[in-house]
Formats: C-alpha cells, structure tokens, sequence
C-alpha cells in the first residue's frame, strides 16, 4: 500500500540577519533545517489555533444554557420587592 506524499511548497520569510544567524545555530545542534523548525513552529501554531477554537465553542456552549442552581423560580413581585428603609 502507497502512502501519499505531501506536498511541500517553498516559501520566502524575511527576517534578521542576527536572527537567521542564531536560528542556524539552534537548528545546527539539533542536527535539523531552519526549515524544518520553521514548519514544526507553525504546525504547533496551528495546533493550538486549532484547540483554542474548540475550547471558545465549547465555552460559548455553555453560555447557551443558563446554570441550573436549583430552588423554585420567583415572581416578578418577589424580584422587584422592595423592603422598607425606615
């Protein structure tokens, strides 16, 4: 069974002479490309993009429904009485 092959696409990133500079150093010692750091860093953007908008649906889910605290519902009288201040 063949597996498919993602397709991978070039991209231009301009950034910092230092800042590129350091990046090779860090992907040197993990014995990895600037690329492929890049593309782990923005799987992991993605990633949570991803969990963040599930968690806002589920919160915005339960906003749907008001909390149930239990006790009998009160009357209009009852919410508005007002006692005296004398």
């Amino acid at each position: 069974m063949r597996v498919p092959v993602a397709t991978k696409h070039n991209i231009t990133v301009a950034i910092d002479r230092q800042l590129l500079k350091k990046a090779r150093a860090v992907a040197a010692r993990r014995g990895r490309s600037v690329s492929s750091l890049l593309a782990d860093e923005l799987r992991e953007l993605i990633a949570d993009d991803v969990r963040y908008a599930a968690a806002r649906r589920r919160a915005f889910a339960l906003f749907s429904t008001p909390l149930q605290l239990g006790g009998a519902p009160l009357s209009r009288e009852q919410l508005h009485e007002r006692r005296r201040i004398r």
